[in-house]
């Protein structure tokens, strides 16, 4: 309970330092940045897990209160774009395998599992499953988020001058008491249904879905408020930060220094599809680079909620790259574990 405590009072002032400072994103960068000094300072941190993932139900619900007809419908416009995701995963499998394994020294198993950039869950259970470094894991995978979070605001502040201090919604106060309370019912309803059918994202995706039907059915017509959507970044953040609880010095030299020079080569792997992508005109830059940067679903939906970008085709593409990723990963690991014995 006192780590906890601590963790929470950690987070708390990460959100104050970055406030007065005037900092971008001060509830999701703020604990993040704060959490992963405090564990580098040897702090002993915890966080909730079921708490947090209660947090990110309120994502999936503000995602899923923006669904109208027109919208589903133009979700069919997305094909020229969304057929590049498998093949970014591919280039990124392509590189990232031989770079952990030649360049830094892990087995198969923890290289192939570190490169795919999935859900931290999947990845590590994956990972564990094929003999993998599970600590290796999760240190990468922490790094791999936090890099990319920390680095895109900055990013869409300073290219696009995107104003990421506007409220992500309006003042709790003014919304009717019956869409809050449906609101709750279609984050618990559809993170628990969607957790019972094995849905992978459940926490996320479930409520998404849920809400999208309340929306289109007219009966959901308010996105969460402005409070819910700050708790789900505090936590959201406190949860990035705090996997780097108990890091040794050993662990900063191979696995995190690692991870922050694949960071490098995503964000240019990023940059060069958002170029692409932008030279024939397929999308708007901005959603492209949100769609496209490998970062945490949540977080990404966190930014694209902050940006005023377009949730629907950021939302998509990203779903696409971790089913992308759950889907062939275990099998082409097998393929790619054969062909190296051979």
């Amino acid at each position: 309970m006192k780590r906890i405590a601590t963790t929470h009072l950690i987070a708390g002032l990460g959100v104050a330092v970055f406030h007065v400072a005037g900092l971008p994103l001060p509830w999701l960068l703020g604990p993040i940045i704060a959490c992963l000094i405090a564990a580098l300072l040897g702090a002993q941190m915890k966080s909730i897990p079921v708490l947090n993932n209660a947090m990110r139900s309120i994502l999936g619900v503000a995602v899923g209160a923006t669904f109208t007809t027109a919208l589903v419908v133009s979700m069919a416009g997305y094909w020229t774009t969304l057929m590049l995701v498998p093949f970014m995963v591919f280039l990124i499998g392509l590189i990232g395998v031989p770079y952990f394994q030649r360049l830094w020294g892990f087995d198969f198993a923890t290289s192939y599992y570190s490169a795919m950039p999935g859900g931290l869950q999947d990845m590590l259970l994956f990972g564990e499953e094929a003999g993998g470094d599970v600590r290796a894991l999760s240190l990468i995978h922490a790094t791999r988020v936090m890099v990319i979070v920390v680095a895109l605001p900055f990013i869409l502040k300073g290219y696009w001058g995107v104003d990421l201090s506007n409220p992500p919604g309006v003042p709790a106060a003014t919304l009717p008491l019956s869409q809050l309370a449906l609101m709750v019912v279609a984050g618990l309803a559809g993170w628990q249904i969607a957790k019972a059918v094995g849905l992978f994202g459940a926490s996320i995706l479930g409520p998404m879905i849920l809400a999208g039907l309340l929306a289109l059915a007219g009966l959901l017509q308010h996105r969460p408020p402005a409070e819910a959507i700050w708790a789900a970044q505090f936590f959201i953040g406190m949860s990035v930060g705090t996997k780097y609880a108990g890091v040794t010095a050993a662990e900063v030299r191979r696995d995190v220094t690692a991870a922050l020079g694949f960071c490098l080569i995503l964000l240019v792997l990023s940059a060069g599809f958002v170029e692409v992508i932008h030279l024939f005109a397929l999308a708007p830059p901005m959603e492209t680079l949100l769609a496209f940067a490998p970062g945490g679903q949540a977080e990404m939906t966190v930014l694209a909620l902050i940006a005023g970008a377009d949730l629907a085709f950021v939302i998509a593409h990203h779903v696409l790259r971790i089913v992308t990723v759950i889907v062939g990963a275990p099998v082409a690991a097998r393929l790619f574990s054969q062909h190296s014995r051979d």
